[in-house]
């Protein structure tokens, strides 16, 4: 099984849902744009793709020239039947590209370990069920405010927030980030401390939490990362 996926960054590398895919048996094949590797046009000879988080916008092309060919890929692997994840901007990446909108939170940035509070179709859900009641660490100023026609909204988080999507029949948006170990989130917190964005968040406990949640995330995550992979074969 191979796996076609898209790098924004070299803090968002994909980390634990890496492991867990290859673990799973899925080779996969990570292009990082921002250093120069070329995207494929398609995704032949890929059995699915997953779209990894950046802290440009899911429009912001300009800044990210590769955005609208990783767009054009979600958009194929949906009329496809091809199974994709997008995790955090990806996710916001697969709903603009299959017709939703989103939009900076009106709340404020969320930061820290949020959890999953499901809607009644999470349970029948065959790849992101497993993550019923789960927490998982989140940075981020947008938010998907508006589902493609279709798509099926899967779980909130405690502020509110859409967190959990089926955007198309074979596509799913984590808006949180189970790959994000404790050492990939205090990246991110060292390269956000003293700015704007997180005046009046405690970053210490931010961090607190993510590292007394890891064994839960393991717990949940793992399985639902596996339930993907088994898409793949």
């Amino acid at each position: 099984m191979s796996l076609l996926v898209v790098q924004h960054q070299t803090t968002c590398p994909p980390g634990r849902v890496g492991t867990w895919l290859r673990d799973a048996g899925v080779d996969l094949d990570v292009r990082r744009p921002y250093a120069g590797e070329a995207l494929p046009t398609d995704l032949s000879g890929h059995d699915g793709l997953l779209v990894l988080g950046g802290q440009m916008g899911c429009r912001d092309d300009e800044v990210a020239p590769w955005l609208p060919a990783v767009r054009d890929l979600i958009s194929t692997a949906a009329k496809g039947g091809t199974p994709t994840l997008g995790i955090c901007l990806g996710h916001q990446l697969a709903a603009v590209a299959l017709g939703g909108e989103v939009g900076r939170n009106p709340g404020g940035r969320t930061v820290g370990v949020l959890t999953v509070d499901e809607t009644p179709q999470l349970a029948t859900d065959t790849v992101l069920a497993g993550a019923t009641g789960a927490p998982v660490p989140q940075w981020n100023d947008d938010i998907v405010t508006r589902l493609p026609e279709g798509g099926v909204a899967l779980a909130d988080n405690e502020r509110g927030d859409l967190l959990l999507a089926r955007l198309a029949p074979t596509v799913w948006g984590v808006q949180g980030h189970p790959e994000a170990d404790l050492v990939i989130v205090t990246a991110w917190a060292v390269s956000d401390s003293g700015t704007p964005g997180v005046e009046g968040i405690d970053l210490p406990a931010a961090l607190a939490a993510v590292r007394d949640a890891q064994p839960a995330i393991e717990a949940a995550w793992r399985p639902v990362t596996e339930a993907f992979a088994a898409h793949l074969g």
